[in-house]
Parts: C-alpha cells; sequence; structure tokens
C-alpha cells in the first residue's frame, strides 16, 4: 500500500469516518473513543515524517553520503584550482554544495570559516 493511501485511510478513521464507505462512525464505535483518536493522530505524523523523509532523499545527489575515495579527492582538488565553481563542482561529483565544501577543507583547499585558500599555480 502506498504512503499516500495509508495517510488518507487513517485520517478518515481520526475524523470518525469509515473509509471504505464514507459513512460517520457512531458515538460508540472504537474509532470515536478519544485515546484511539489520539493513537490515530500519533501514526498520522509518523507515516507523514517518513514519507518527508524520503521525498528528502529522493531528492539527495547520486553519491551524497557515500565515501570519497583517492580519484575523487584528487579530482575535486585539481577542479576547484582550476577555477570551476562550486555548482559545477557539486554537480560533477553528484553530491551536494556542503559535501563539496566539507571535503574542500578537508583538502586543505578551503579554510573551515569558508574563505578560500589561495589556488596553486
Amino acid at each position: 500500500m502506498e504512503p499516500g493511501k495509508a495517510l488518507e485511510i487513517l485520517q478518515d478513521l481520526s475524523d470518525g469516518i469509515d473509509p471504505h464507505t464514507g459513512e460517520i462512525f457512531p458515538s460508540d464505535s472504537p474509532y470515536q473513543h478519544p485515546d484511539t483518536v489520539r493513537a490515530l493522530f500519533k501514526a498520522i505524523n509518523a507515516l507523514a515524517r517518513i514519507q518527508e523523509r524520503s521525498k528528502r532523499e529522493k531528492a539527495l545527489p547520486e553519491n551524497a553520503g557515500k565515501p570519497w575515495n583517492a580519484e575523487a579527492d584528487a579530482l575535486l582538488a585539481q577542479q576547484f584550482d582550476s577555477g570551476v565553481s562550486f555548482k559545477e563542482l557539486s554537480k560533477d561529483h553528484k553530491r551536494t554544495d556542503g559535501a563539496i565544501k566539507a571535503r574542500l577543507i578537508k583538502l586543505g583547499k578551503m579554510s573551515p570559516i569558508g574563505d578560500v585558500k589561495p589556488r596553486s599555480l
């Protein structure tokens, strides 16, 4: 079941509505009990957070979170020294701007406060 469909069902239940028939549950229904409604709201919030996290992860570049290797480090340093923009570096290495900047700091090409060190000629 898709998370979106599960959220719709949980929302209907928390609103006191049968998700299959659209009928309102009677007042003595377990779905109308305050503890049940609170539990449903907690489930809705948890599922919504999972869905948001999944969207964020899908939006990340392909290499986000993956370890760097010596070859990628050498290429990054060479490109940076050649004046390639952060945007292009991020695109070429399939990483976030933050990952590129952090790696350049680790490679000694930038200082931690964001100042670019002199490029080698």
